[in-house]
């Protein structure tokens, strides 16, 4: 009998899952609760791998011999390491479409929440307060503001077109999109230009070698005084530290962030307290309709490869399991 088996998830259980694999005579197995002896069986007998946010690293690879794919339950992958992968042939897929409307609904949520202060001028009435509960200057539109996107994959393109009925000025900032005909309301721009002149700046880019700490003490301090900063990608795009200390300084007007590095963000951590602060838990892509799609697909993916078809989706140009070449 084939397995399947998932190594982390955050659903309640797997019988989406199974019932796509099981009629085909495939057996699901999760290494949730296991202890490490099992979980070691399960993964030398995986003929497919499900992820959701655990590292797969070289070392984990070479305990499951006879897995066909790696599939990521999400759009980015940098808990896999893609170089191990292709070298052991092992083709490694994600569900790439699955939440591009939830993250760029979010992406929309935060920004206007920032500019029109929603959450103090909530709390202000809520605490027995009426009037004004910030500054007027902290009352901005989105006519008047130049809003900068680092990253034009779905999801930039997304937040771009809700953005355009707005009025704003978007700049764009893609260095493997930057030959296609930008919006009409937007300009293609270098990141160092972008940072510069944004009011508020958005990150839709993946977690790589090129985007870790793109924001950090030296780019932060280029950008305008007062602007926002909103990270619905991943976490380790921005330096933490030199996040908060630009805000305890002033230097920039708030953040909006779903994801944070380290997650789940510190107890202590100065973000869950400070006022220019929106935080969620990682929870952007949430809908009933995004997570049955995420499940279905991330096992269609499992089943596909099991049977031997020509995959989708492929992140590291491996369509196809392979025996590796020793």
């Amino acid at each position: 009998m084939f397995q399947v088996v998932i190594t982390d998830a955050t659903f309640p259980d797997f019988q989406m899952e199974r019932s796509i694999l099981e009629p085909h005579g495939i057996q699901l197995n999760s290494l949730q609760g296991a202890d490490l002896a099992t979980q070691s069986s399960m993964l030398s007998q995986a003929d497919a791998v499900i992820v959701q946010f655990a590292k797969i690293t070289d070392a984990m690879m070479a305990a499951m011999p006879k897995a066909r794919v790696l599939v990521r339950y999400g759009i980015g992958v940098d808990n896999v390491d893609l170089v191990a992968a292709a070298r052991r042939a092992i083709p490694v897929c994600n569900v790439p479409d699955y939440c591009i409307d939830e993250v760029a609904d979010h992406t929309l949520a935060f920004l206007l929440a920032l500019t029109r202060q929603v959450v103090p001028n909530h709390l202000h009435i809520q605490h027995g307060h009426w009037g004004l509960a910030v500054p007027l200057n902290s009352m901005r539109s989105l006519r008047e503001m130049t809003v900068g996107i680092v990253g034009f994959g779905r999801i930039g393109r997304a937040v771009a077109s809700r953005l355009a009925p707005f009025g704003c000025h978007l700049l764009i900032h893609d260095p493997f999109a930057s030959g296609q005909e930008p919006p009409a309301n937007a300009t293609w721009a270098d990141l160092p230009h972008l940072l510069k002149a944004s009011d508020a700046v958005t990150l839709h880019c993946p977690s790589n070698d090129q985007t870790r700490r793109l924001l950090n003490s030296s780019t932060i301090a280029t950008m305008k005084r007062g602007a926002l900063v909103i990270n619905p990608a991943r976490g380790d795009l921005i330096e933490t530290g030199a996040l908060i200390e630009a805000l305890k300084l002033g230097h920039l007007g708030g953040a909006a962030l779903d994801v944070c590095d380290p997650e789940p963000i510190p107890g202590d951590s100065p973000l869950r307290t400070m006022p220019q602060i929106l935080l969620a838990s990682h929870i952007a892509s949430a809908s009933p309709t995004a997570v049955a799609r995420l499940r279905t697909r991330a096992a269609q993916h499992a089943l596909t490869a099991i049977q031997g078809g020509l995959l989708s989706d492929c992140v590291n140009g491996i369509t196809r399991f392979r025996n590796p070449i020793a």
